[in-house]
């Protein structure tokens, strides 16, 4: 877990060019959306794109999203419980 929770804070402080942050700054479970990151909606459907294309899973309601968003922490959970062929 902490190594997917490592690659996700590379990938989001890439793909949402977060200039501030670096990995070793990054709250895991610091509150994602309008929290002091500054990510908004659009950042996260950059957030979504970037799940599917690289993880091969869709988070296509906004109830899920809200609640896969919420920490970097729910995020990591949510693709470690949702790869495909992973054991549930």
């Amino acid at each position: 877990m902490d190594k997917l929770i490592a690659e996700l804070k590379v990938k989001i402080i890439d793909i949402l060019n977060l200039q501030d942050v670096t990995p070793d700054n990054f709250d895991e479970n610091v509150q994602l959306v309008g929290g002091s990151l500054g990510i908004d909606s659009i950042d996260v459907l950059e957030m979504v794109v970037m799940v599917e294309r690289d993880y091969g899973i869709a988070i296509n309601s906004q109830e899920v999203g809200e609640k896969v968003f919420s920490s970097l922490t729910s995020l990591a959970e949510y693709i470690r419980d949702n790869l495909p062929g992973a054991s549930s």
